[in-house]
């Protein structure tokens, strides 16, 4: 839980109030106080200041390096992340879309089988249905362009019902390697971070240990 500071008024002085913390959000409460209170309760505010620009600049640095590293868009929530390996386009859209070796990706990733027993099964038929992760993250083929594109409706079962997010494989020959541009849209807010990671950690890591 993100730590909450709230500033009440008085006399036209700004200082940290006393909080109460209710279910329904916060209750602020405010008293009168004299002048060696006044310097006490200034003397924190400028600590609490300096914590909070602190804290902030931290906030800051950790969002440019999540987008950095692991293309998270700066105006909307958005993945955009390119990955170049060291196989044809043939065997990266196998990979992506055959059910024997995408189970073994899993296997390969960090999550691994830690969601669940469930088995791995993948359509190759555009319409088809998948379900990935133990039955953790489960969706339909949208596009299937043999060895070019493949496009998904993509969900977590943690979701809402009825809410798919839209994911895009597009695969671009680079002589003998092959680029891999990827793009996620649609997900549910405050989801970016987390899934952002989740690509680099459970696809694209594994997926480059299965094609060494």
């Amino acid at each position: 839980m993100r730590p909450v500071i709230v500033f009440s008024e008085c006399g036209g002085i700004v200082y940290p109030s006393p909080v109460k913390v209710r279910k329904r959000g916060l209750h602020m409460t405010t008293t009168l106080f004299g002048r060696r209170d006044f310097f006490l309760r200034l003397t924190a505010i400028f600590s609490v200041l300096s914590a909070r620009t602190a804290i902030g600049a931290v906030r800051i640095r950790l969002a440019a390096l999540l987008a950095d590293d692991y293309g998270i868009s700066h105006t909307a929530d958005a993945i955009h992340q390119e990955v170049v390996f060291r196989a044809s386009r043939k065997r990266i859209y196998d990979a992506l879309t055959d059910t024997r070796q995408f189970d073994r990706i899993i296997q390969l990733s960090k999550a691994g089988m830690s969601y669940g027993k469930k088995p791995t099964d993948i359509s190759r038929q555009v319409g088809g249905a998948f379900s990935l992760f133990g039955g953790y993250i489960v969706g339909r083929h949208i596009e299937l362009t043999p060895n070019e594109r493949v496009v998904q409706a993509w969900r977590e079962i943690s979701w809402k019902p009825g809410i798919y997010s839209l994911v895009k494989f597009e695969l671009v020959e680079q002589g003998a390697n092959t680029e891999l541009i990827f793009d996620h849209t649609g997900f549910p807010a405050g989801s970016v971070d987390h899934l952002a990671i989740g690509w680099d950690e459970n696809y694209w890591d594994p997926l480059k240990k299965y094609l060494t």
